[in-house]
């Protein structure tokens, strides 16, 4: 899998701009199939960082409903990555 395929996008949330800023860790949307160490190679090459740890959690798709009509949203997987102290990625670099 290529690295680019692995990281489809970084996750601008409160909570994840919180810990982006005291624990100098970073939230992504990742590829399902990926798994920590693609996610690992990935981080480090695209953005030139040293990474110290992994996380990943496999998201259920919630129910959508628009009128009469329901349905479930995919599922997905998030990513939070912690970087070596003194490092850092600007998450708006992120290639496409």
């Amino acid at each position: 899998m290529n690295y680019t395929e692995v990281l489809i996008a970084p996750i601008l949330s409160e909570k994840s701009v919180t810990i982006k800023d005291s624990q100098n860790r970073y939230t992504f949307r990742v590829n399902p199939k990926s798994n920590k160490s693609e996610i690992k190679k990935a981080v480090e090459t695209l953005f030139k960082v040293k990474v110290s740890a992994v996380r990943t959690a496999n998201l259920p798709g919630k129910l959508h409903k628009v009128g009469r009509h329901e349905g479930y949203r995919s599922d997905w997987k998030k990513a939070v990555v912690t970087v070596k102290a003194g490092q850092k990625i600007d998450m708006t670099d992120l290639p496409k």
